[in-house]
């Protein structure tokens, strides 16, 4: 068996019996936070692990799929308050992100690039690719923001655990056997994967891999053809990936890097938590919305991840998903302008 397939493979295993064990315990989001903090472990530890990033193409549009089973026709009736939050959403991404560059350009020294690209709360694949066609430290880059990811996904854990009281909504009650669904259940929603895939490519959607599928299977959901949502089996399976890949970011990284970069992004990520919980609470007091959909929805967590909390925390997907998108779409859409505006000032900033 090739080297790489091992690895993969020993990460996987990991990830599920760190999984298993969170669940046990009694851990919040056991499925997400054990793989994460496991594999983390082990890849600073220098473990043969490798992360299992080719099944990130088969597990994205299945959680696609699930976020799209969660909208519901009441969402109509709510989107007054995401006008407020979309409203704002701007002024919160400036000021976030403005505090975040500061930490890493004053206390980290990185350079302006570098810098900018670390401190965007946008996609980690995105952002890298953008820091690193402007000439940024894409390995910076990319530790930085998976260590956001990370601090963001424990931080909320705790947040709603201790804070909020909100639990992961995974019970025995709520659980979707695989017999649940019938045949033309599942034809009807690998259908929303696959016509989803091929909809967003062809519109140029932004995240297409999880946009695309939530869409068309949002929409098979609203007008009644399934009602039924994926078997819960397959939200640990995508819950368990995607927190051993974020475990498996930190492969290769000293023990002094992660030092410094977690030290800085717990810094930087703790000040764009901050703000977040500041514009949740406006947005909860301004509008029709909770503040944990309100917190949900500003905290600077990846999409997809972001949008699996919210399902675990059985909160309303299409509301948070759809800030999240609308987030990351501003980022990657204006980041290279403000960069280029911004550009001779901050470079004389740092003669």
């Amino acid at each position: 068996m090739p080297r790489h397939i091992r690895a993969q493979g020993l990460a996987m295993l990991i990830g599920v019996i760190c999984g298993l064990v969170f669940y046990v315990i009694g851990l919040p989001l056991p499925w997400m936070l054990g793989p994460m903090i496991g594999l983390t472990v082990f890849s600073v530890a220098g473990a043969p692990v490798a992360g299992p990033d080719k099944l990130r193409p088969f597990v994205i549009p299945i959680i696609g799929v699930m976020l799209g089973s969660a909208i519901k026709p009441e969402i109509f009736s709510q989107m007054g308050g995401w006008a407020i939050t979309l409203a704002v959403l701007p002024l919160y991404l400036a000021i976030a992100s403005g505090l975040s560059f500061a930490v890493y350009r004053k206390m980290g020294r990185y350079d302006p690039v570098t810098a900018f690209y670390a401190a965007m709360p946008g996609g980690l694949n995105e952002m890298l690719i953008l820091g690193g066609a402007a000439g940024g430290d894409e390995r910076k880059i990319a530790l930085a923001h998976a260590a956001r990811v990370l601090l963001v996904i424990l931080f909320v854990a705790v947040f709603f655990g201790l804070f909020l009281g909100v639990r992961s909504g995974a019970n025995a009650n709520s659980w979707i056997a695989v017999t649940d669904p019938s045949i033309v259940d599942y034809v009807l929603l690998i259908s929303a994967a696959v016509i989803g895939l091929w909809i967003g490519q062809l519109l140029r959607l932004p995240a297409v891999p999880v946009f695309g599928p939530m869409i068309v299977s949002g929409i098979f959901h609203l007008v009644g053809w399934v009602e039924i949502a994926p078997p819960t089996v397959f939200i640990i399976i995508a819950q368990i990936v995607m927190g051993t890949i974020i475990g498996t970011r930190f492969i290769g990284a000293t023990l002094s890097e992660i030092r410094r970069d977690l030290t800085l992004a717990a810094i930087g990520s703790g000040i764009m938590l901050a703000v977040a919980v500041g514009f949740a609470l406006f947005t909860a007091w301004a509008a029709d919305v909770t503040l944990s959909e309100a917190f949900l929805a500003f905290a600077p967590g990846g999409l997809t991840e972001m949008s699996l909390l919210t399902l675990a925390m059985d909160q309303d997907v299409a509301y948070v998903s759809t800030v999240h998108i609308i987030r990351i779409t501003l980022v990657i859409a204006i980041a290279p302008a403000v960069f280029a505006a911004l550009r001779n000032r901050l470079t004389s900033g740092s003669q």
